[in-house]
């Protein structure tokens, strides 16, 4: 979608730059924009669009580098607000760096992107507090070594992510912090979301 519109606003430069009757300075305009455009794509081809979530003023920042692409706000999170998730049912928002690990398209909710939670601090924090056991982490760890999604059955919990509000009530999504923990969007943000990441991106949760 974007790369659509950048190449329109080229295209557009270019047939400017060759216009009928379109004098020196116009052209030389023309010029000085498209190598700026071209410019700016290349300092950001090696970079991926990421996700950056503030607990605190309620908002989802759609990111490409240090560019703000995108800006969701007044969502929801856990009922019991944000930190570290020391169980199952504390219905707190875990703090940390994740990545996307699936997607649910026939989730009750809309949409849901699940997290790859417990993130490998998240376990090492757990094993350290006595809430896991070294097994436990140990599977943790090795999943993500392999770039899996960790074990979701975990007393520190599972099923975190990003998800609609399905037909949930739209005023209460507007007023409180209703979810067991995960981030809720309305079904039209989450609807829009979709269009910007996939499978794999990064996603941390301050």
């Amino acid at each position: 979608m974007k790369i659509t519109s950048v190449h329109r606003f080229i295209q557009s430069l270019v047939s400017l730059f060759f216009r009928r009757g379109a004098n020196g300075i116009e052209r030389m305009l023309c010029l000085i924009a498209i190598l700026l455009t071209f410019t700016s794509i290349s300092a950001h081809a090696e970079e991926d669009i990421w996700l950056l979530i503030d607990t605190q003023k309620l908002v989802l920042e759609v990111k490409l580098g240090n560019v703000t692409l995108v800006k969701y706000s007044n969502i929801s999170i856990g009922r019991n607000g944000s930190g570290f998730k020391r169980k199952r049912g504390d219905d707190i928002t875990p703090l940390g760096s994740y990545k996307i690990g699936w997607i649910n398209r026939n989730s009750r909710y809309h949409l849901f992107f699940g997290f790859n939670y417990p993130s490998i601090e998240n376990a090492q924090k757990a094993l350290i507090k006595g809430l896991v056991t070294p097994k436990t982490f140990t599977k943790i760890a090795i999943a993500h070594k392999h770039n899996q999604v960790p074990p979701q059955n975990t007393p520190m919990g599972g099923l975190i992510g990003i998800h609609g509000l399905g037909r949930g009530d739209k005023e209460i999504h507007a007023t409180m912090n209703w979810t067991h923990g995960c981030i809720a969007l309305t079904n039209e943000q989450i609807n829009n979301l979709d269009k910007l990441i996939k499978n794999g991106t990064k996603v941390i949760v301050k």
